[in-house]
C-alpha cells in the first residue's frame, strides 16, 4: 500500500467516525510497507482503537492528518519527505489535539530528546508487544506521557549529544565502513554534504578521525 489509504477493513467500521463510537481515531506512518500493515492488523484487534488512515511518508501523514483529524498519529522516525519528530512538530501547531507517538527502530537518546522537544506525547522501539503499543496509545490520548524504560535511562546516562540527529544518522552509517558515495546514496545526500557531516562528528567529538569518532558516539549512547 502506497500513498495515503483511508482505513475501516478491521473494526468493523468504513465511514471514519471512530469519534461517534468514542474509539480512539489512529494515523498510521511508515514508510516501510510490511512494517505498516502489520501494525495496523495489531491494532485492529482493539475494540476501543480506529486505523482511519495511513501514510507513506512525511508530507503524506500532513495531509492526512488534516483530512481526517486523528486523535493519535503514530509516526515512524525515519520517513521520506520529513520524518517523523518533523511531522509531529507540524502537527503540534497545526492539529494540537493531535497526540503524536514515535514507533522507531532508531531509538537513539539523542533522537528521544528531540523527539520531546518538538512535542512528541511517547517513544517507543519497534520492539514493543501489541499491548503496550495499544495502551502507549490509550495513555497519550488521556493527556499522559508514555517513553520506553530502556531508552530513557540511556538517555539520561549519555547526557546531550553535541551531534545534530543528521550528524549521527550519517556516522552511523560511516560506523559500517561504507565509503562516502554509499553512505550518500543511502541518505540521499551529496558526497560533499556526506563529508561535511562526518568532518562535524570528528571535531564536535575531539576524534582523531571518523573510525575513533564511531566509538566515542556509541560508548555514549549517541548512535
Amino acid at each position: 500500500m502506497d500513498g495515503t489509504t483511508d482505513m475501516g477493513a478491521g473494526n468493523g467500521a468504513g465511514d471514519d467516525s471512530g469519534g461517534a463510537t468514542g474509539r480512539i481515531r489512529v494515523l498510521l506512518a511508515d514508510d516501510e510497507h510490511l512494517i505498516r500493515g502489520a501494525l495496523a492488523a495489531l491494532l485492529a484487534l482493539e475494540d476501543d482503537l480506529l486505523v482511519v488512515a495511513e501514510a507513506a511518508s512525511g508530507p503524506e501523514a500532513v495531509a492526512a492528518a488534516r483530512a481526517h483529524r486523528p486523535d493519535v498519529a503514530l509516526l515512524d522516525l525515519q520517513m521520506p519527505g520529513l520524518d517523523g519528530v518533523q511531522v509531529a512538530a507540524e502537527l503540534s501547531r497545526e492539529l494540537p489535539g493531535c497526540a503524536s507517538v514515535i514507533v522507531t527502530s532508531h531509538g537513539r537518546p539523542g533522537h528521544l530528546k528531540r523527539a520531546l522537544a518538538a512535542g512528541v506525547r511517547a517513544f517507543l522501539p519497534k520492539t514493543v508487544s501489541a499491548r503496550v503499543l495499544a495502551e502507549a496509545v490509550r495513555t497519550v490520548h488521556r493527556g499522559g506521557r508514555y517513553v520506553d524504560p530502556e531508552l530513557a535511562a540511556e538517555a539520561i546516562s549519555a547526557g546531550d549529544s553535541p551531534l545534530t540527529p543528521r550528524e549521527a544518522d550519517v556516522l552511523e552509517l560511516a560506523a559500517e565502513g561504507a565509503p562516502v558515495q554509499e553512505i550518500a546514496r543511502r541518505a540521499s545526500l551529496s558526497a560533499g554534504t556526506v563529508r561535511n557531516y562526518l568532518s562535524a562528528a570528528v571535531t564536535k567529538l575531539g576524534a582523531a578521525n571518523r573510525h575513533e569518532a564511531v566509538r566515542i558516539a556509541r560508548s555514549r549512547g549517541w548512535i
